[in-house]
């Protein structure tokens, strides 16, 4: 057996999450993609490019900064190591995204769509703009010049701004050069419409509209130069937990944030003169290598915008409308239906409606008298809140765990705490120390002379807007020993002092003891049933794949001629198919039009199979510093289920990539006669094939009135 610490098996964790965003990158660059698809991949790549700088990076340069150069982690490469081939990479992958939005905005002005620069305006364009500008812009905007009494500005991360040199005269002879600074709003629209002429449709930028009339800013001085620059902030949050009220000490963290985080990256423009360069770089303390000059507008996130366009269906993909789940069509009693037998859900290919329906039919039973909750990210309009507090003010009892620790999540959750409580329901902000990740629901109910408990468990949120573009996978069940499990999960969260002092469940597994340890075991166990005749077999879905003990169990168990196929979305620190170490391990990487949020394991067990969903990935965060839950699914109509989802994403050939044993992606392609198999277009047509093949009508759906 050879020595599986080497770091030559491993892929770096942040190399590997570039590397996962370059693949969202290249659907842009797939011009069999509809257009603005392609723009709104460009969206989320600079979007997922943000949030690496502000934690990934941001956290590299901490070490750095306190004189750490300890190789950590699993490629012993130190943190500047880290940090120079992050610079180099980072550097290519935004220009390759500036490159395709430019050639994406060409073909959009084929189609009619045209952005333009201020002076190619007609007079009576520019005529608008003018009035665009002294009605909706010129009242917002505030010049700060920079002088001996007034220093630079305290900018917030990711908000555009523009440097302005200026030459302001002070009497006949005295000349000198000034430098301003100036907020472009962010609540106005960065594309804006001009009126239709000859069928074409006509935008310009903002920031080009301010730049046309900024010398109205400045009226005794002459504007020498105006260009955009942003900054990303250090947006980690140190947290105190051991204060009296977790709530206004993540508050108080919030309002540093934006402001008062570290720089990480400066954004600036490519035609911005050498001299203003250097003038941002001292002031805001950075280094040339974190310096981004970009071919383009600045935060390409704001290509999002074009994406919903009227008229232009031909140019998107047709919309998905999730189906009726085919386990409840023709049901019109959710609870009567989940009595009977366990419940699966798939979305976005299902609908989200009957979770939504679960809470609030509960809140509205006379005979439900409790509903526990976890919450971790909701939507900003959440029926699944309105639902519980409407449960709370009927009577029942509400509990709800809401993870107010949710990265760039905080400020909601803090608002839906203060609403909970103000119902009624009683809010626990989590354990000290770990974030509460898991995904369940308890509803208990009286029926007869006893309670019976239902219990939805899930692998993605209760957030009903990303539902409609996450895959995940939920159940329903009234299973007794899996309730026993809620319940005393619950009482767990809610009455412990000790986190270590997790109880003996019957079904279930939660992290952060004892389900990393279930996963080795389930490893071992496939390795102690391999043999040449009917080697062992593990395929496992998740969203990133980063612990060392997983890996190395991995490693074993493809030395003992385990078959393992792993499908792992984004990071893997894995490396496949190295002969002696992983030969046996395949992984693939499926990015789609819906984002792969499922997390879902099989072990073949001897012939007697294993299937698990779980809210953790196989990451060290998820097993070691979170609060998550595995949980089986044993009912053979749905092991079956989730055997067939798990064979059609490692039979796409169209939306899948496979990783090589260097660290490189290659796209999977159809063969000779093979038919082009892309599996999520597959399972939303699989669903509708059965919500149509029924004649049954979906569970009664009451809509809740929502809170603005």
């Amino acid at each position: 057996m050879r020595n599986l610490d080497s770091k030559s098996y491993y892929i770096n964790r942040e190399l590997s999450w570039l590397a996962f965003n370059e693949r969202v990158l290249a659907e842009a660059i797939q011009k069999g993609n509809p257009l603005l698809e392609r723009l709104k991949f460009i969206s989320i790549a600079a979007s997922n490019l943000d949030e690496f700088f502000m934690v990934r990076v941001a956290g590299l340069k901490d070490q750095v900064k306190i004189g750490s150069n300890h190789p950590e982690n699993k490629t012993q490469m130190t943190p500047v190591q880290q940090l120079v081939e992050i610079s180099k990479r980072a550097h290519n992958h935004v220009a390759k995204l500036y490159a395709t939005a430019k050639s994406c905005m060409h073909a959009l002005s084929r189609q009619g769509i045209k952005m333009v620069h201020p002076h190619r305006l007609s007079r009576e364009q520019r005529d608008f703009l003018a009035r665009y500008f002294y009605e909706h812009i010129f009242p917002i905007l505030t010049p700060i010049t920079i002088d001996s009494t007034r220093p630079f500005p305290k900018v917030a991360s990711r908000t555009i701004n523009f440097a302005v040199l200026l030459e302001a005269t002070d009497g006949e002879d005295d000349v000198e050069d000034l430098f301003a600074v100036v907020q472009m709003p962010s609540m106005l629209p960065r594309f804006i419409a001009l009126p239709a002429t000859s069928g074409e449709r006509t935008f310009v930028m903002l920031e080009d509209v301010i730049k046309e009339h900024i010398a109205l800013l400045f009226a005794d001085s002459t504007v020498v130069e105006a260009a955009c620059f942003r900054i990303t902030r250090n947006a980690d949050i140190t947290l105190d937990e051991d204060v009296e009220d977790i709530l206004k000490e993540i508050q108080k963290e919030l309002k540093n944030r934006r402001k008062k985080g570290d720089i990480v990256r400066l954004e600036i423009e490519e035609n911005m003169s050498h001299t203003m360069q250097m003038t941002l770089r001292d002031w805001l303390t950075i280094m040339d290598e974190d310096i981004y000059a970009v071919d383009g507008p600045i935060d390409a996130t704001c290509f999002a915008e074009l994406y919903h366009l009227p008229d232009c269906d031909h140019l998107r993909y047709a919309p998905l409308a999730p189906q009726i789940p085919r386990d409840l069509l023709g049901v019109q009693d959710i609870f009567q239906a989940i009595a009977q037998k366990d419940i699966m859900l798939f979305h976005p290919y299902e609908s989200f409606d009957p979770v939504v329906q679960f809470i609030h039919q509960a809140a509205n039973d006379i005979d439900v008298f409790a509903i526990k909750q976890t919450l971790y990210r909701v939507s900003g309009n959440s029926p699944i809140v309105s639902a519980l507090k409407r449960a709370a003010e009927n009577g029942k009892q509400v509990t709800v765990i809401l993870e107010l620790k949710a990265r760039f999540d905080e400020a909601n959750n803090i608002e839906w705490a203060k609403r909970l409580e103000e119902s009624g329901c009683h809010v626990i902000y989590g354990l000290v120390g770990l974030k509460t990740h898991s995904k369940i629901a308890l509803v208990v109910r009286k029926e007869g002379d006893r309670l019976r408990r239902y219990v939805h468990l899930g692998t993605g949120n209760y957030n009903d807007t990303t539902a409609r573009i996450y895959t995940d996978i939920s159940m329903f069940t009234a299973r007794e020993d899996i309730g026993d499990d809620a319940t005393a999960f619950f009482n767990f969260l809610t009455g412990c002092r000790e986190p270590s002092s997790v109880p003996s469940w019957k079904q279930i597994c939660t992290a952060p003891h004892g389900l990393k340890d279930k996963f080795l075991a389930l490893i071992q166990n496939e390795i102690n049933q391999s043999t040449p005749e009917k080697p062992g077999r593990i395929i496992a879905k998740m969203n990133s794949l980063t612990n060392k003990d997983i890996i190395k169990a991995l490693y074993q168990a493809s030395n003992a001629g385990v078959q393992i196929d792993l499908t792992v979305r984004g990071i893997c620190c894995l490396r496949p198919g190295r002969p002696s170490v992983s030969e046996n391990i395949r992984v693939s990487s499926i990015i789609g039009p819906q984002l792969e949020h499922s997390r879902i394991f099989y072990f073949q067990n001897g012939g007697d199979e294993l299937l698990y969903l779980s809210s953790a990935d196989w990451m060290t965060r998820n097993l070691e510093n979170r609060v998550e839950i595995l949980f089986p699914v044993v009912q053979e109509n749905l092991k079956d289920r989730l055997k067939h989802i798990l064979n059609i994403h490692l039979s796409d050939n169209v939306n899948r990539y496979i990783l090589a044993s260097s660290g490189l992606y290659r796209k999977v392609r159809p063969k000779g006669s093979d038919m082009p198999l892309a599996s999520q277009l597959y399972f939303y047509e699989e669903a509708c094939r059965h919500a149509a093949n029924s004649h049954a009508t979906s569970i009664p759906f009451v809509p809740i009135t929502l809170e603005t």
